[in-house]
């Protein structure tokens, strides 16, 4: 079903991601999409597909400035909209991600997680999940977890309808899309 529903999906948003892709292709110098590896099913990396919504920019250090300051005004549109999301449609047709389950998160955090945390690998990470349904990234890690949690404790059909149907009322809303004060939410550092 994953396959399905992402390749209609692909096919009804490609008007969508063709205007989307030609508005970055401008604003970030041909640079279209932002890949990164990112664990998925069993901690097995795989490279995730998102519209790239910042841009280069580095300071005189020669680092990347903060997050807020690479935004673009299109990508704040595009990440306010979630349609930076969309290409993690390929993730899906690929057999990375499912349409539902834990987001996945950074190659970086893998060795952080405890016992706990780290059931979110016994499934495939997606595109959107209970966390993003109940906050995104206006919730605390610890509340992420949980949520991913009782996901890979409760997942079935029904629940990933309802998780589905939350998701485009929060898109609708705009809700818990960036943390307070930023664009992205904080790093997870783990805990002792």
């Amino acid at each position: 079903m994953d396959f399905v529903f992402s390749f209609i999906g692909l096919l009804l948003l490609s008007p969508v991601f063709i205007v989307i892709s030609v508005f970055l292709f401008v604003v970030n110098q041909g640079k279209v999409f932002f890949t990164q590896e990112r664990p998925g099913k069993n901690t097995k990396t795989f490279k995730i597909y998102k519209f790239k919504t910042m841009n280069d920019k580095r300071g005189e250090d020669g680092k990347l400035l903060h997050d807020s300051e690479r935004l673009t005004s299109i990508g704040k549109f595009v990440r306010k909209t979630s349609l930076d999301e969309i290409p993690q449609l390929i993730n899906v047709l690929k057999g990375d991600m499912s349409l539902v389950g834990p987001r996945p998160l950074l190659t970086d955090y893998v060795h952080l997680y405890n016992d706990f945390q780290n059931r979110r690998h016994e499934v495939k990470p997606g595109i959107t999940g209970l966390a993003q349904v109940n906050g995104r990234n206006a919730i605390s890690w610890d509340q992420k977890f949980t949520y991913d949690v009782w996901y890979v404790e409760n997942c079935s059909f029904l629940v990933d309808v309802k998780i589905i149907f939350k998701t485009f009322l929060k898109v609708i809303k705009k809700e818990g899309i960036n943390a307070a004060d930023s664009a992205t939410i904080e790093p997870f550092t783990g805990y002792n």
